[in-house]
């Protein structure tokens, strides 16, 4: 496990040379820290919160459930590791449109409206991704507004 932990973030400092499958699957793990990150912003995470960043995965990669779950574990160590976001922006900034990045975006307020709460602490995270992704505002509260109509009435605060 350590191993494999020091590997990740040697990637990450890395400059960006090496497989395209090594590529990918650092995009693969920044998009699920950053997502893990919106669920830790919560201080009561549940249930639904796991299931919408793994069906969020799911979603943007064709991935199958033992991935997604050994994923979803990496993503939970490098979080709780990394000081900062800005490893992880850079390279979705590097491989991302900006289309891409509003849908991340989007996926990221789909797990934090997951349990019909938003707390405040899950509005600052995203604001300052948003703002690290270079996210225009319209665009940060469109994802918004989809992502919590989505969710149906009970989210709307």
């Amino acid at each position: 496990m350590l191993r494999t932990l020091k590997d990740l973030f040697d990637s990450f400092a890395a400059p960006a040379a090496g497989t395209a499958a090594d590529s990918e699957h650092q995009l693969q793990l920044a998009t699920a820290v950053l997502l893990i990150e919106v669920m830790r912003a919560d201080p009561d995470i549940g249930d639904a919160e796991r299931a919408a960043a793994m069906a969020a995965l799911r979603g943007k990669f064709a991935l199958a459930d033992d991935e997604i779950e050994r994923l979803m574990e990496l993503a939970t160590t490098a979080a709780r590791e990394a000081y900062d976001y800005q490893r992880f922006t850079a390279r979705l900034n590097r491989a991302f449109d900006a289309e891409r990045k509003a849908h991340m975006i989007e996926l990221m307020w789909q797990v934090a409206y997951a349990d019909g709460h938003l707390h405040a602490h899950e509005a600052h995270v995203m604001r300052k991704v948003a703002d690290l992704l270079y996210i225009p505002h319209a665009d940060y509260i469109t994802a918004k507004l989809r992502a919590r109509d989505a969710m149906g009435p009970e989210s709307q605060t």
